[in-house]
């Protein structure tokens, strides 16, 4: 059944430092995440953390989701993100704090 379909997801917290190579990083990212089966579902610049369990700042909070988790692991080891990663990724986000992985269904009118 379709209402069956599952999608692994992954939130993210960061404390982005230069806006414009954070910007180049994602262009350079998402033809990538796009071959894995990959997506962003949320994407929020932050203002204000009310509360944390981490003491890493965190100014943009997303989502991003895959087929399965087995997508998202080959997506993160990827040579191809891996480099992009390095050039655009490192020097423009100060702090990372993975908030939750789950596996939810599929929102109704979404990709799986």
């Amino acid at each position: 059944m379709a209402g069956d379909a599952t999608r692994h997801v992954l939130v993210f917290g960061l404390h982005v430092t230069d806006d414009a190579m954070y910007r180049r990083y994602r262009e350079g990212m998402r033809p990538i995440l796009g071959r894995f089966g990959g997506a962003f579902g949320y994407d929020f610049v932050v203002s204000q953390v009310l509360a944390s369990e981490t003491d890493r700042p965190i100014n943009r909070v997303f989502t991003l989701w895959f087929p399965d988790r087995g997508s998202a692991g080959a997506f993160f080891a990827d040579p191809d993100y891996l480099a992009v990663r390095r050039e655009r990724f490192e020097p423009s986000v100060a702090a990372v704090t993975a908030i939750a992985a789950l596996d939810e269904p599929v929102p109704d009118g979404r990709a799986s």
